[in-house]
């Protein structure tokens, strides 16, 4: 069976993946960073006891600021397909943290791609790329588009970026980009805007809390639904010919279309629960970001099935089901 590795695997596209590739008969691997608590709960639906025999799923501890670790790993599992997924992936965070950002997000990338060259194996690569690269420039946004990031976090997903096209045309890599606009779920992280608007929604209509404090309303997002985004990064490592793609739905909505979508899902008014905090604008903001997802289309044959009323909808229903669960005492589960 084809064997892939994913970095990043305990994260929201690093568990539908997994998932993905599983129902295809992969062997996937995946590294986790050493914790002193569990961060693997968005992987517990398919994890599997490394005693059993044969197990399909295998994880490994690694962190990608460990260059020697990660071509030991390489070497070890001798994967047909690897998934970059790992990051610091928080944009609002990567102004607190720059050089962070740049060591695990951009350098992770380059010592992942210097492992595989070391290790001397035939594999595929993917790098997942990010609109947040585009910044400034207007949308809508293509793969020829001119990347002008406006924060630490797109700047080292545009150097992890050229990195990945210069290990291609150098080595001869298959080595491919997915320039992913957002993409959400009920796996979401809870820190990020769309997840912190779900869960407060859940929490308001049960009378637990009365507001949401958020930060630039304004600001508009090309949303699509994660487990859609997975399946296209599969496709890339598919096809023919290692390419660059864009992979979004075409469409943009601003925070506040977010906010007032959720909050009516469950029978509120937005405006009487959400509070401006400045400590959650970004010392330099993206205004809009569209994609143009026209090639992934035409060359992979994906395109989103899930589009913005619906993607909130499932978000805010997913939220108010685990404060369900939570509150009477039963397991929350993460299969949606």
């Amino acid at each position: 069976m084809p064997r892939a590795l994913i970095t990043g695997i305990t994260g929201q596209d690093g568990s539908y993946l997994a998932e993905l590739l599983l129902s295809k008969g992969y062997e996937v691997h995946g590294i986790i960073r050493r914790a002193s608590t569990f961060n693997t709960q968005r992987i517990d639906g398919i994890f599997q006891d490394p005693h059993e025999e044969n197990p399909r799923l295998v994880l490994h501890y690694g962190d990608l600021t460990d260059a020697v670790g990660l071509v030991n790993l390489i070497r070890k599992v001798e994967p047909a397909e690897v998934y970059h997924l790992g990051a610091q992936s928080h944009v609002r965070v990567s102004f607190d943290m720059p050089e962070y950002t740049g060591e695990a997000t951009g350098m992770g990338t380059v010592r992942l791609l210097e492992a595989i060259r070391a290790a001397d194996i035939s594999t595929r690569f993917y790098q997942a790329s990010s609109s947040e690269m585009y910044g400034s420039t207007p949308p809508p946004q293509n793969e020829d588009t001119r990347f002008r990031p406006r924060s630490p976090y797109g700047s080292a997903k545009a150097y992890a970026y050229y990195s990945t096209v210069n290990y291609r045309e150098a080595y001869g890599m298959f080595a491919v980009n997915g320039i992913l606009f957002n993409h959400e779920s009920p796996r979401r992280g809870e820190t990020f805007v769309t997840r912190k608007i779900t869960r407060a929604v859940a929490r308001i209509a049960a009378g637990l809390r009365h507001e949401l404090f958020l930060g630039n309303l304004e600001a508009r997002r090309d949303w699509g639904y994660a487990k859609d985004y997975v399946e296209a990064m599969w496709m890339m490592l598919q096809h023919d010919r290692p390419e660059d793609f864009v992979v979004a739905t075409g469409e943009s909505h601003s925070v506040q279309e977010f906010c007032e979508a959720a909050f009516t899902r469950a029978g509120l008014d937005w405006s009487a629960h959400v509070r401006f905090d400045q400590n959650y604008v970004r010392p330099s903001e993206v205004d809009d970001l569209i994609g143009d997802a026209s090639k992934a289309k035409r060359e992979l044959g994906w395109e989103a099935t899930v589009r913005f009323g619906e993607l909130v909808n499932l978000m805010v229903d997913a939220d108010v089901s685990a404060l369900e669960d939570e509150l009477a005492g039963r397991t929350v589960r993460m299969d949606q």
